[in-house]
């Protein structure tokens, strides 16, 4: 069993430091029981929240063993030729520590803000997947897609991993998990679905690896499944309400409102009540769980390590 911790992203106007970001993973890694530290995606919205990549850049220069990664990438936001130099470069910069999230990001997304339209997006969206694994496996690419074209292209460095880092998808729609097997190399659950959606999920994951043989991924066996979790833990109080309030609060703030299914998705209340939610999401089919505090996020770390994973039971790393 694998355990990943959030990169810490949300600072308002001058409130970041650097020796506290430094001292967070110091700790995190010399815990042992994380593999891995994850950002997430959002760049308009009222949450004060860094991006992603340099948040990871950051991250690789605080740390040595931890992977990192983010989830998600809404990658039909992104051009693949930049987006592919700048994870290869990463992935060098770390010595091959980078993971790749990626999803569509649906069809609301402020398109019109990036310049491009929102028409056949899930086109785009496969199209750019292909170019980028294309960039970092192949000497020199000649595209001819729909929305890119290249001719004889080269990009080096590539990747420090090979082939290339690991792509995760993030979807919920039987289709589009359907389709991210296809383009991908893991499932990433949301920490915006709530496990019994998310058991739902991994049962078409596997259902479409079996489909295609297997090989997928990086070969036979080597489609993972992780999930997020957004988690509060109270240690003081006796039946977790105030932790739960927290959690609907903070939510509230990263998503611009409130929203029931993403509250019960949620895992906030006692350490007691958390283990058996955590427990819960694990047996759902979650091979890694990314915890994701909301506040207090250091603590939160901290606790996360030396009390909820010992109680859960698994080996951690196997």
């Amino acid at each position: 069993m694998r355990f990943a911790i959030s990169i810490p992203q949300f600072y308002g106007d001058g409130e970041f430091s650097p020796a506290d970001f430094r001292s967070y993973f110091e700790r995190a890694e010399a815990f042992g029981v994380f593999e891995s530290a994850w950002a997430q995606e959002m760049t308009l919205g009222r949450s004060p929240q860094l991006a992603p990549l340099e948040a990871m850049t950051y991250a690789a220069a605080c740390t040595s063993s931890l992977r990192l990664g983010c989830t998600v990438f809404v990658t039909t936001l992104h051009t693949p030729v930049q987006f592919a130099k700048d994870l290869a470069s990463l992935d060098q910069l770390s010595g091959g520590r980078v993971e790749v999230g990626v999803g569509s990001g649906g069809p609301r997304r402020p398109f019109a803000a990036y310049g491009i339209s929102g028409d056949r997006y899930l086109a785009r969206f496969a199209e750019g997947i292909r170019l980028l694994k294309a960039l970092w496996t192949e000497p020199s690419v000649t595209f001819d897609g729909e929305f890119w074209q290249l001719k004889g292209a080269a990009m080096e460095p590539k990747p420090f991993q090979k082939p290339h880092p690991r792509v995760w998808f993030g979807g919920s729609a039987e289709q589009a998990v359907r389709r991210g097997v296809r383009l991908c190399d893991g499932f990433f659950g949301a920490g915006s679905s709530p496990t019994v959606a998310f058991a739902s999920q991994v049962v078409t994951v596997r259902s479409e690896v079996a489909a295609l043989g297997g090989h997928v991924g990086f070969g036979p066996g080597e489609f993972p499944i992780a999930k997020r979790v957004y988690i509060g833990i109270d240690p003081s109080s006796a039946d977790g309400s105030r932790a739960r309030e927290r959690m609907n609060d903070a939510l509230a703030r990263l998503y611009g409102q409130r929203v029931p299914a993403i509250e019960s998705a949620a895992i906030a209340g006692t350490l007691s009540e958390c283990v058996a939610a955590v427990r819960e999401v694990i047996e759902a089919g979650a091979e890694m769980v990314l915890f994701t505090p909301l506040w207090e996020v250091p603590a939160h770390m901290e606790r996360v390590a030396t009390e909820l994973i010992p109680q859960l039971g698994y080996p951690v790393g196997g």
